[in-house]
């Protein structure tokens, strides 16, 4: 990676100083400087104005058994496959700016447009008929993010470059508590069997906030980067928490805390264009709710939650001041979305 011929953006390129004193004399070159925007944090830098487009795919089946079985052979009740796939785009209007030569502020506002498609087998006591539905294809808000970051220590020659961030997330979208549902099959008794939402969340409906520290270290011509953040949701008290649309038991939702974490490394190939390769993992501890009725709090079983990914990207400048960004992602566990697919525009002022 030649960075003597780099063409770096206006307010980009700075030299790095150490605090021992030490300091590498080389501008930034333009790939890597959208490496350390994408990756990490660019410091010093100009109001950079960003539209993204994200993509999720999300299939899921579920085997249901509803019966017992006799000898430890036969099976008595009826069997029922229940599939729920959901497609998923998210627009993102995004700002960041270099506050001082250490400091950087960012907010994201995304709108969310989601298609999920419920089915459920054994429809009518049938083991051979399917019911489905589908909802959703509305563009609504989701949460608003902000937050600021600040460089720790500056990239030496020894010692990488680390930022600690922090953020609040803004319970600006659809809360996924208290939506209608609409009966689509009633069995014996007027038991609800088969049930779907009118409309679909877009955020969590609780705050959040978040902390968290990064870390760059470039090794001619590779860059390692690495993050791990800890992010805290804030109990709120909900007029419905359940799904059931002949009951309303109103109280408190605690969803837990989650850790993230990411490794990766990228390549600049050239001034334009880097390519990257990542993994990230999000573990989510077990969500809680404390109905009025009891008052008291109850783990809800399952709803922890370990999504795993892995991430190919890579940038391309298209000009001085505006660059694409492309990043597939694979899912490596069940809680992660099967794939997802996004692009970027940042664009420099």
């Amino acid at each position: 990676m030649n960075t003597q011929s780099a063409t770096p953006r206006s307010g980009g390129g700075e030299a790095l100083v150490s605090s021992e004193g030490s300091t590498r004399q080389e501008p930034t070159s333009r790939s890597v400087e959208d490496v350390l925007q994408q990756q990490h944090v660019l410091f010093n830098q100009p109001l950079t104005l960003e539209i993204g487009l994200n993509y999720a795919r999300y299939d899921r089946k579920q085997l249901t058994l509803n019966g017992f079985l006799a000898l430890d052979a036969i099976f008595l009740g009826s069997i029922a496959v229940e599939d729920v796939a959901s497609d998923t785009f998210t627009y993102t209007f995004a700002a960041r700016k270099g506050i001082t030569r250490d400091l950087s502020a960012s907010i994201e506002v995304p709108l969310v447009q989601r298609w999920t498609t419920y089915q459920k087998g054994g429809a009518g006591g049938s083991a051979a008929a399917v019911a489905e539905a589908s909802v959703g294809g509305d563009v609504v808000v989701g949460d608003v993010t902000a937050g600021a970051s600040y460089r720790l220590f500056p990239e030496t020659p020894t010692r990488p470059e680390i930022a600690l961030y922090t953020g609040v997330g803004i319970p600006t979208g659809q809360a996924p508590y208290g939506i209608p549902w609409n009966v689509l099959e009633r069995g014996n008794d007027n038991f609800i069997q088969f049930a779907v939402p009118t409309k679909q969340p877009s955020g969590q409906g609780v705050w959040s906030i978040n902390l968290g520290a990064s870390m760059l270290k470039t090794l001619d011509p590779a860059i390692l980067f690495a993050n791990a953040s800890v992010t805290h949701t804030f109990s709120k008290h909900f007029a419905d928490l359940d799904n059931s649309p002949d009951t309303v038991s109103p109280g408190s939702v605690d969803l837990g805390n989650a850790f993230n974490y990411g490794v990766g490394v990228a390549f600049a190939l050239n001034e334009r264009m880097s390519l990257s390769m990542s993994f990230s993992e999000r573990l989510n501890g077990s969500a809680r709710i404390r109905p009025d009725a009891t008052g008291v709090w109850e783990k809800i079983i399952g709803s922890d939650g370990n999504a795993a990914t892995l991430g190919i990207g890579m940038t391309y400048a298209l000009s001085e001041r505006m660059t694409f960004v492309g990043n597939l992602g694979i899912g490596l566990t069940p809680d992660a979305p099967d794939f997802s697919i996004t692009a970027k525009l940042p664009f420099t002022l």
